[in-house]
This record gives C-alpha cells, structure tokens and sequence, in this order.
C-alpha cells in the first residue's frame, strides 16, 4: 500500500536495446531504488509487462507512489501519439504512453534518450545553472538533446537535437561524400564522431581493426598514427559542434558517452571552436557529464520536474 502523504517520487526508466533500468529519485535528486532487467527482444508487449512490473514492485517496496518518465530511442510523435524513428524497431508505430499508462493508471511522459542525457545535466548534473544545454552523446553512436529552461525543447515534430544526421560541415576532399549512414543518406556527422566511427577511420589509415579504447590507448602511448586520426577527429567534432553554437548558441555544451571520458576533448575542443564559428570568437563552455550512464535514467526522472 502507498502513502500518499508522502513527498511524491520521480520515477524514470531507461528503455534500452537490451536493458531496461528503472531508478527512483526523491525531490533531492536522491536515489532510493534502482534496478536493471534485460529488455525482451523484439517484443512489444513483454516490455510492456517487464516496466509495468518494474514500476509496481518499486512502488510497493518503497510505499510510496511516484510519476513515470521515459526515455527511449526514438521520439513519440505529439501528431500521432506513436513511436518513430527508434532504432529497437518493435516500438515503432505504438502508441507506447498510451499503453504504458493504461497500464500504470497514470499519465506518462516520454523522450528520446538523448533529450533526457540533457534534462539531467541540466536539473542536478554538470549544467547546473545554464539556461540552454545542448547534450551530446558519443558513444557507439551519436546523438544530442536540448534542454532549455530545464526542459527538453523537441519541436513540433519531436526531432529538435538531431544533430547527427546533419552533414559534416566543411568536409575535406578526403571526408567527401562520407560514409553511408542508417537514415539513408550519406555524410551525417554520426558517420564521422561516433565511436564506431574513429575505429573505421583508424582501420581505413593504418588498415588496422582496433576498438575505440585501444585507438585511445595507442594515442595516450604516442603512436604517430593513432595521433593523426584522433587529431583528424577533434577538428571533425568542432567543425559539427560550430554549427550548434552558429544556430542555437548554447550557453553550454555537455559531453556524455564512452569517447566523452577523454580528457583532450575539454582541452581542445574550446581551442579549436573559435576557427569555425562565426566572427572568430567562441567562449561556450564545453563539460564533462556528472552523472555518466545514469545520466539517461534521471532525464527520464527529471520529465515531471523537480
């Protein structure tokens, strides 16, 4: 049984390809549950059952009852009230908070993980008083979220942020077309700054296959080749981050993800955005995420506020 008396939880849950977390944030922004279950595969319906389950046994073991958020690797479109562009594809064209909110008895919000990366940095994480955040994640992919005012800023068709099917700016002969990329064109500044990405550039140099950490390994140790494609990758992320200052100007940028870890993006991205951006002068702060791969849970926490 819940109490209502009781100052009411934030609820969010992480909806992954192959995780589902689920975290309980008091008004503090303290955590007083949490807990991961594998995603069902391809399998709508079970996920359904799997949050709802989630959600329950959180609430009773607490006693307390709380408002849901969800972030999910898609967006929910506000004209159709169904699932688009998610990468785990069972959820496309679902009405996912309609369900999920008939089932929970309560309303639920929703937004691409991205989005939420931002809404926690921006709420209790490394953007703590700067009124328009753009969060970049950059990990096996690449994505990025607005959060303005302490809320996530979509647009009327929920895609504000997607920054990584953009073209690279300024490519270089070299660079030109660009790589192929899962939306269908060619180019798109994921193809370039994701770590999948830095990992083929390094095999197309040295013919090497190697992961991103090892690359980043062989940079830390010296090696020549490993230093011109990482060197190659910094200009490649100021050249897509200038654009985001020409167009929005945020008051910061926040880097979360596996590739965010590396100190000389701090050092050197600042140094080298002021080349692209218009006029010649960039004093954007460019931080380090506070809350690393829980940042995404709080977001979703963070959807009803603080």
């Amino acid at each position: 049984m819940t109490d209502i008396s009781l100052p009411p939880l934030r609820l969010g849950v992480d909806l992954g390809g192959t995780k589902i977390e689920l975290i309980a944030l008091d008004p503090s922004g303290t955590v007083r549950w949490q807990e991961r279950v594998a995603t069902p595969a391809g399998n709508y319906h079970d996920t359904l059952d799997a949050i709802t389950d989630l959600v329950l046994r959180c609430e009773q073991q607490l006693g307390q009852s709380g408002t849901v958020g969800i972030g999910i690797p898609g967006v929910v479109s506000r004209h159709t009230g169904l699932v688009k562009g998610a990468n785990s594809v069972c959820l496309n064209g679902q009405p996912l908070e309609q369900d999920l909110g008939q089932r929970l008895q309560r309303p639920i919000r929703s937004a691409n993980d991205a989005n939420c990366f931002a809404i926690s940095e921006a709420t209790d994480g490394a953007a703590v008083g700067y009124r328009t955040v753009f969060g970049v994640i950059l990990g096996t992919g690449c994505g990025a979220g607005i959060a303005v005012d302490g809320r996530v800023h979509e647009g009327p068709n929920g895609v504000a942020g997607e920054w990584g099917h953009n073209p690279l700016p300024w490519m270089t002969a070299q660079e030109f077309p660009g790589p192929a990329c899962f939306c269908g064109r060619h180019g798109c500044i994921e193809t370039f700054i994701s770590g999948t990405n830095l990992a083929r550039q390094y095999r197309e140099h040295t013919g090497a296959g190697l992961a991103g950490p090892e690359i980043l390994a062989r940079v830390a140790q010296g090696e020549t080749a490993a230093e011109q494609v990482f060197c190659a990758y910094l200009d490649q992320v100021a050249r897509a981050l200038s654009h985001v200052v020409n167009l929005l100007d945020p008051d910061c940028i926040v880097l979360g993800g596996g590739l965010s870890n590396v100190e000389r993006l701090y050092q050197e991205l600042p140094q080298r955005l002021p080349a692209y951006v218009v006029g010649g002068e960039c004093r954007t702060p460019v931080l380090k995420h506070c809350h690393g791969d829980a940042s995404g849970v709080r977001g979703a926490a963070w959807l009803w506020g603080r």
